[in-house]
């Protein structure tokens, strides 16, 4: 009875683990969740506190599809110095969290028949969101640090689009100049568009940033997506944007117009708050992650588990094909020890040996965490 299209999406993995720890938890069981890509610190102070101002001073009424101007400016403002890009504030929208952003990207970007390059394993609605605009995917291999091997190869006349995400989800890998060099290139050569999904940005270790949209040729050619849910404990709030090509932006903004709207009104002000305002709590949540890091990758290495050390973002992607492969394990965690985590396979065929632990989680259930996998492996 449903269209083509919607039977061509399948349920968003981590949100069904996330449901379930959920539910496992209101019925009094000890559930450790490290399957949901979620900080577990607050908002900060003045975000909340810029919104619920905002409320409270009536703007609570329509905004404009593409968000307010004093939002937008700021934005350009921050993509303009930290990640020199040349935009301005006519070339950024706003939109009901980065997701929304990476959905109306690829359905402007993406025909029937159409191919997309996925650098897997990577982020699970990047997938289901080419299917639905009827366009397939082709999956570039990686090597062990997760960084792509074979990108040219998996390019033909099909290829429209290639997606980046770095940091990654579910990976943590962190893109360099010559892995975005050797992709930029590829874009160029072969008059293909990118979308850079930079959600993890500011949470990284000891590496560099960097926006591909900056590089040489890549202006006219690059959508880069970004917002406010990681680095500023925002999930909740729902609140993203993206910029890019004014051609695109078009039609990315005449999609968004028919269907969301708009992003929520006095949320846009809280934006513009965590913007202009203090960041010494984005480098406090950024330097807890780190020791989490650190913390759950010593742990699993004397359980004899190995491990990727990620340089950004806050999952470890540890390989569990000694314990029975990524599905196999997750289930047990679950069964056995209560911790709800992502098994591999939700991220594409490479991840099937895999699973995806999030630390965006205390020290105290890491290692409480920790020792119930060591009593479930004993």
């Amino acid at each position: 009875m449903v269209s083509s299209r919607m039977a061509s999406i399948h349920e968003s993995t981590t949100m069904k683990i996330s449901a379930t720890a959920k539910k496992l938890a209101a019925s009094g069981l000890d559930v450790i969740d490290m399957g949901v890509g979620e900080p577990d610190f607050d908002t900060p102070k003045h975000i909340v506190e810029a919104g619920c101002v905002s409320i409270r001073n009536g703007e609570t009424r329509y905004a404009p599809t593409v968000g307010i101007p004093l939002l937008r400016q700021a934005i350009a403002d921050k993509l303009v110095r930290e990640n020199s890009l040349r935009v301005s504030a006519d070339d950024i929208t706003v939109t009901p969290g980065a997701k929304m952003a990476v959905f109306a990207a690829i359905q402007a970007l993406l025909s029937e028949g159409d191919e997309c390059v996925l650098i897997g394993p990577s982020w699970v609605s990047y997938e289901p969101c080419v299917a639905f605009a009827g366009a397939t995917v082709a999956w570039g291999d990686v090597d062990d640090n997760f960084m792509p091997l074979d990108l040219a190869e998996k390019i033909n006349s099909r290829t429209k689009l290639i997606i980046i995400n770095s940091p990654s989800n579910p990976t943590g890998s962190v893109f360099g100049k010559n892995v975005l060099k050797e992709i930029s290139d590829l874009a160029v050569d072969h008059n293909l568009f990118v979308i850079s999904d930079e959600i993890y940005e500011k949470i990284i270790y000891d590496r560099e940033h960097i926006s591909i949209g900056s590089m040489p040729g890549m202006e006219e050619r690059t959508v880069t997506i970004n917002g406010f849910s990681k680095a500023y404990a925002m999930t909740g709030w729902r609140l993203g944007y993206l910029a890019g090509p004014k051609e695109i932006m078009k039609w990315i903004n005449r999609l968004l117009s028919h269907s969301v709207s708009q992003a929520t009104t006095f949320v846009q002000s809280a934006g513009i708050a965590a913007l202009q305002g203090p960041q010494d709590e984005v480098a406090y949540m950024a330097k807890e992650f780190r020791i989490r890091r650190d913390m759950l990758i010593s742990g699993l290495k004397d359980l004899g588990i190995p491990c990727n050390v990620p340089g950004g973002a806050f999952y470890l992607f540890p390989n569990v094909s000694a314990l029975g492969g990524g599905d196999a394990f997750t289930d047990k965690l679950l069964k056995d020890a209560l911790i709800a985590a992502t098994p591999g396979s939700a991220f594409g065929p490479g991840g099937a040996d895999y699973v995806r632990l999030s630390y965006a989680t205390s020290q105290t259930r890491i290692k409480q965490a920790l020792e119930r996998i060591e009593k479930i492996l004993s």
